[in-house]
């Protein structure tokens, strides 16, 4: 159960969860919540998971890896915030976690209150929608709050218009 949604509350703003990854669709989901976030007042966040299996090594070996796993998280998420702001002229808040991807929205959904809307995009190859997305289709993995699923293809006008 998630705790009780404030964005809609005094001093509250409704918040855009986006996660940013190595996939291309991801950056999809990003320029739609960006200007959703933009169109309605809202706050964009920015959320790039780092998965933990990358580090089971020896000790020196494994922080070295954590680090380049950091830097390389605020990498991508400095680059999709230069874009929202060269392009929109929005500040996303940026959040990076470690751990199992699906595990770490919903934690950080429950922390932020304001969260309101998760925005993920499909990928339009052969291999499917992609990972995320199709965790969050899958029995076990529920959202508490809306999920929109933005397709790979929209163009930028397609999602001006659409946000």
């Amino acid at each position: 159960m998630v705790s009780k949604r404030l964005s809609r509350q005094a001093g509250h703003r409704r918040k855009f969860l986006s996660i940013v990854d190595a996939t291309p669709e991801g950056e999809r989901a990003a320029a739609y919540a960006s200007r959703r976030a933009q169109n309605t007042g809202g706050v964009l966040v920015l959320l790039y998971v780092i998965e933990p299996d990358d580090f089971q090594h020896w000790l020196g070996v494994e922080k070295i890896m954590r680090e380049e796993a950091t830097a390389t998280a605020r990498a991508a998420l400095d680059t999709q915030a230069a874009k929202i702001r060269s392009t929109l002229g929005i500040e996303p808040e940026l959040v990076v976690r470690e751990g199992k991807a699906v595990e770490e929205i919903h934690k950080l959904i429950e922390e932020d209150q304001d969260i309101a809307i998760l925005v993920l995009a499909a990928g339009a190859g052969k291999e499917g929608p992609g990972p995320l997305v199709t965790s969050v289709a899958g029995k076990g993995a529920a959202f508490p709050i809306p999920v929109t699923v933005v397709p790979q293809n929209l163009s930028d006008e397609d999602l001006d218009n659409l946000a």
